[in-house]
């Protein structure tokens, strides 16, 4: 955490430095040139700001055809997505102010998810770290690295709670928790945007996707979402505006529909909630041609009408779809929109270029100095280590098989084990895959000198059947001391349009590690994947499993280090692993029914809410990890057993590292309301803590609980804390800890 903290000092001189360097022209403060600028604009420009056409880069939807270089021409266009680097992004704003009449610039859009160049852990693995501090980092220096190439705005932070991992896009977000997300999510925003977006090297974050896109029926991308008012506030508009809160620039719809009502036609989302009742003043965009998917979607009944209801739900900006260009002026004229409702989307547009400093500066961000200085420069490679090492999650250790030695000999074989193009993960924005990113071979190597030590064998394909690679790396295991599968997904089998009814290892990766069983060698399991996986088998029958996730450009030696003892894994799940996929949605915060089942040795069996043929609970729980060393929770105390509306608690628990090895422990504080007027989960997270331990250390870990920590959406949807009895909760995860009661009173 230290060496977190001092990154990001670092980083923050240099966007002190580079915000000195600029060469800006000074003009009038935002309250006056914006009105002034826009008084001189005719309707077309005003539309025009509305307008986002896609460049040919990067490739993240439908092609729709339009010529974005002819319509840059036009003065149509007021963002361009996917155009990186300064070079490019100069020739386009330079075409661009050629041919606008008020010299507005563009604004460049870019999906920089988990890092630009230097790639770090896909943000799942990354909220497996649990470590703020870290996110933050991460998000700091991709937007460092994205600046300094030309882009001005980021389509990140996702922070849709999602419950089903069949749904690819939950590799994009972290996890199913209402209060880790919003932690999460504000950590992202800051170290996108920094604490000035004037600063040349800061980003324009963007929340996504509004809202409850995580939730979308079967896990099936783009699908219908049903659910009502009280679990969207409670469980998934929370992320959202603690961004709000956070002072994000901007918002994206999402591509379902709520309650029959598509979200990017939502005017109850847009207009009545985001910007009325949370009082956003940034601007919205939606998702890619999503105004135009209101045609299929069955809610509008061509082009026309869906800009026509988007626009008055509250959309500000079109990404790439083409409809508000084609149709606003039309459905002016026809008093289908208003000229007050451009002129807010106009303003909106406008305030954030004004906010980049792009008025100041149209090119600000073209350096091509900064660019070959920040990109990939050694500091960023150091934070995507330190944020990779803290996202690896050890699942099980049997008798201590890990850490590795290095006089072991160790036979590394899987699909994945000298792999660079999967282990940065989807949405890798422009991440070199070959010859740049760390593969587990290299990592390794770097580790052990005694090169007879290791041998490398693929053994198998991700999900080729071909078979005939198998034997070479068998006949190597069976030498070994130890054998060490490296294995997964594809990375673009999670992520957006990546949704799976199987959550197995794909291919015949099982039947591998089978023919390895055999040969009676301890095996360790590595998994590289976006989602989580049904692990059931390999839980019998493998002696460890640590879950990397995809770890992004210094994956290869993260996993190394870890496996050979030079980083002690720390990380906890942020999303639930089910037995199997019958049990999803399955997430710890769950509520009882009337007839809940209370496990194996519950007396009734039949008549309780149960499966037949799986126990309830999870494969491995939401907040679960293991560390090379053991620690021990005791004397827990409450400062008092009562607690008025304006008061508070405090919970204390001593921590100690009873193991071998110094180590971090995530302690987590969780919370049940006995009773209430509408059914409350049986347990919440309302607190957590990332602390390092040195062996035989102890430390005594202090909470804070509020009557606000305790509030929920009533029988009267008012937003309160009812008085009653409170179970709390202190452990290393969501299933098991040290409990104590106490009584909110009036």
């Amino acid at each position: 955490m230290k060496h977190n903290t001092a990154l990001l000092l670092l980083l923050a001189c240099s966007f002190s430095l580079y915000a000195q360097k600029s060469s800006d022209k000074k003009i009038k403060p935002l309250n006056e040139f914006i009105p002034e600028l826009m008084a001189k604009m005719t309707i077309d420009e005003k539309i025009s700001q509305l307008v986002q056409y896609t460049a040919d880069g990067t490739v993240t939807g439908p092609k729709t055809g339009i010529n974005y270089i002819e319509e840059i021409k036009k003065g149509n266009v007021g963002s361009i997505l996917n155009a990186t680097s300064v070079k490019y992004t100069r020739e386009l704003q330079e075409l661009n102010l050629k041919n606008s009449r008020l010299k507005i610039p563009l604004l460049f859009g870019y999906d920089v998810i988990h890092g630009y160049k230097t790639i770090f852990p896909i943000t799942l693995g990354e909220a497996a770290s649990w470590d703020l501090k870290a996110v933050e980092l991460s998000a700091r220096v991709a937007a460092e690295e994205a600046a300094a190439a030309g882009v001005h705005w980021t389509f990140a932070p996702m922070v849709d709670i999602s419950r089903d991992p069949r749904w690819g896009r939950v590799s994009e977000g972290s996890g199913e928790d209402t209060y880790l997300g919003s932690k999460m999510a504000v950590a992202r925003v800051r170290g996108f945007q920094g604490n000035d977006l004037m600063a040349a090297n800061t980003v324009l974050a963007c929340t996504k996707h509004f809202a409850a896109y995580g939730a979308a029926e079967a896990g099936r991308d783009y699908n219908t979402v049903d659910m009502s008012e009280r679990v969207l506030r409670e469980t998934y508009l929370p992320p959202f505006k603690a961004t709000v809160d956070a002072g994000v620039g901007t918002f994206m719809t999402s591509f379902n529909e709520i309650s029959g009502v598509p979200a990017t036609g939502s005017k109850f989302l847009l207009r009545d909630m985001l910007k009325g009742e949370w009082g956003f003043d940034g601007f919205v965009v939606t998702d890619y041609t999503a105004i135009n998917e209101l045609i299929p979607h069955g809610f509008a009944k061509d082009s026309a009408h869906a800009g026509e209801l988007a626009l008055r739900a509250g959309v500000d900006m079109d990404m790439v779809g083409g409809i508000f260009m084609k149709n606003l002026k039309r459905l002016l004229q026809e008093g289908k929109v208003t000229e007050a409702q451009i002129n807010d989307a106009c303003r909106r547009v406008l305030e954030a270029k004004y906010d980049l400093g792009l008025f100041h500066d149209p090119y600000r961000y073209n350096n091509e100095k900064r660019e070959k200085e920040i990109i990939n420069k050694k500091e960023h490679l150091e934070a995507a280590l330190d944020v990779a090492k803290k996202s690896m999650v050890l699942l099980k250790n049997d008798n201590s098989i890990l850490p590795l030695r290095k006089e072991q000999k160790v036979a590394f074989v899987g699909p994945l084990v000298n792999d660079e193009w999967n282990i940065i993960g989807s949405w890798a924005a422009s991440g070199d895959r070959y010859g740049y990113a760390v593969s587990v071979q290299e990592g390794v190597n770097k580790i052990v000198t005694n090169k007879g030590r290791v041998t490398f064998d693929k053994g198998v394909e991700i999900v080729d059947a071909r078979r005939d690679m198998m034997q070479a790396a068998l006949d190597n295991a069976r030498k070994a001391d130890v054998i060490v599968a490296v294995m997964g997904e594809f990375e673009n089998m999670s992520g957006e349009a990546a949704s799976r009814t199987s959550l197995d290892l794909p291919g015949i990766q099982k039947e591998f590690l089978a023919e390895l069983k055999k040969l009676n060698k301890p095996i360790v399991l590595v998994l590289m994947n976006g989602r989580p996986l049904t692990l059931n088998w390999e839980n019998e029958n493998m002696d460890a499993i640590l879950e990397a996730w995809f770890p992004g450009t210094m994956g290869g030696d993260a996993i190394a280090q870890t496996l050979y003892g030079m980083n002690v894994p720390s990380g906890k799940l942020p999303m639930t692993f089910p037995r199997n996929v019958g049990q999803v949605p399955i997430y710890y915060n769950h509520k009882n029914t009337g007839r809940p089942y209370l496990g194996p040795t519950d007396p009734e069996q039949k008549y309780k809410s149960r499966y037949i043929d799986v126990d309830n609970s999870p494969l491995f729980p939401f907040g679960y990890g293991l560390s090379y060393t053991t620690f021990s929770y005791s004397n827990l105390k409450l400062s008092s057993k009562t607690m008025s509306m304006n008061g508070s608690i405090k919970v204390s628990v001593d921590v100690a590292n009873t193991g071998n090895y110094d180590a971090a422990e995530v302690v987590q504080l969780y919370i049940q309301d006995k009773v209430g007027s509408v059914t409350r989960p049986v347990k919440e997270l309302k607190g957590f803590e990332k602390i390092m331990l040195k062996k035989g250390e102890k430390k005594t870990i202090e909470f804070s609980i509020t009557p606000e920590d305790l509030k929920f959406y009533n029988i009267d949807m008012q937003f309160t804390a009812e008085p009653g009895d409170f179970e709390v909760t202190v452990g290393g995860n969501s299933a098991s800890g040290l409990q104590d009661k106490f009584v909110l009173v009036k």
